[in-house]
């Protein structure tokens, strides 16, 4: 399975805010800068994670963007939920003549519940909790 890159530069974005010091805010600019997407693609999904709640953004001059919950409460798998689409074949009718009889789609449906079950067991404090490197990657 692929994540779209909307949902891997989410968790990306994600994980630099869980990796600044508490309190710290950041920008929808310094995140773009530190993953080299493209600010509007970035802007799109700060959007929507703050839509969600994972983002609480500030307007103003002392504004910024930052976690909108604490990292230990924000499951990987609720937010790959949230934003990826999670559908790996179309069996709707009009596309597929064997949708009647297909087994794969129950194949398909339960390798996904065991991805998302993997991905529940996982916070996004733990993607920073004594990691080092990845400090020193995104701070330095």
């Amino acid at each position: 399975m692929q994540l779209t890159s909307f949902t891997d530069y989410g968790l990306r974005a994600l994980i630099y805010m869980a990796s600044l010091p508490e309190g710290k805010m950041t920008s929808i600019t310094e995140v773009t800068e530190v993953y080299g997407v493209s600010r509007n693609h970035m802007v799109k999904i700060i959007n929507q994670l703050s839509h969600l709640g994972y983002v609480k953004a500030t307007r103003g001059k002392n504004g910024g963007i930052t976690l909108g919950q604490p990292a230990e409460t924000i499951r990987i798998g609720d937010v790959v939920r949230a934003l990826e689409p999670l559908t790996l074949v179309n069996c709707s009718g009009e596309f597929c003549h064997i949708t009647p009889a297909c087994r794969l789609k129950g194949v398909l449906h339960q390798a996904i519940q065991q991805f998302l079950q993997e991905l529940d067991k996982h916070t996004l404090a733990d993607m920073v909790k004594d990691n080092s490197p990845l400090y020193q990657l995104l701070l330095d």
